[in-house]
């Protein structure tokens, strides 16, 4: 098993605990090696301890700051639409911090509904889980979920409801996510 080198933190910069969801600041200097860098957000080992930094902090590991979402397409729906495929797009560039793999392959994703609202705009709800209820990195899932659908044209309101029933379990995966984890 091959593990990445040690990178040093570049400047003093905010982070989260995972799973505890805890904020904690990572100092200029601090080792860490990356153990993931997927939807734009970055997992590092810091000490034996997992912590997530955002896309706005890639510079402090060394990465140029880069948006975090698929190209969104460059013309606006007529009439207010909103194309559903971006949405179900975007909510794969989310992953789970633990594991290597987007927030609906990983099934936690239960109902993505748009509904129109004034002025030719949308609001777009999103019923969704985690892989555990005591998991503190809830709110932080949600929010990458409420960025992301949010660059989506016609999208001016995004709701993201944390339910926990019913509960998550590996079935909810699709196959080619269980097959990548070896849960097949």
């Amino acid at each position: 098993m091959q593990s990445n080198p040690p990178v040093s933190i570049a400047r003093d910069c905010d982070a989260i605990l995972i799973p505890a969801g805890t904020p904690i600041t990572l100092r200029k200097g601090t080792p860490v090696v990356i153990t993931q860098a997927l939807g734009g957000n970055y997992t590092v080992n810091v000490n034996g301890n997992l912590v997530q930094l955002a896309a706005c902090d890639a510079d402090a590991l060394g990465f140029e700051v880069r948006g975090t979402g698929p190209a969104i397409a460059e013309t606006v729906p007529p009439n207010g639409t909103v194309d559903e495929s971006l949405l179900w797009d975007q909510m794969r560039t989310c992953y789970d911090p633990e594991i290597p793999i987007n927030i609906v392959d990983l099934g936690l994703v239960y109902e993505c509904k748009v509904t129109p609202i004034e002025n030719g705009n949308n609001r777009v709800d999103v019923v969704m889980t985690l892989t555990a209820p005591g998991c503190g990195m809830g709110e932080y899932l949600a929010q990458d979920v409420r960025a992301k659908l949010a660059q989506v044209p016609n999208v001016s309101d995004v709701c993201v409801e944390l339910t926990f029933d019913p509960p998550w379990n590996q079935e909810m995966m699709s196959e080619a996510a269980r097959l990548e984890t070896g849960m097949i």
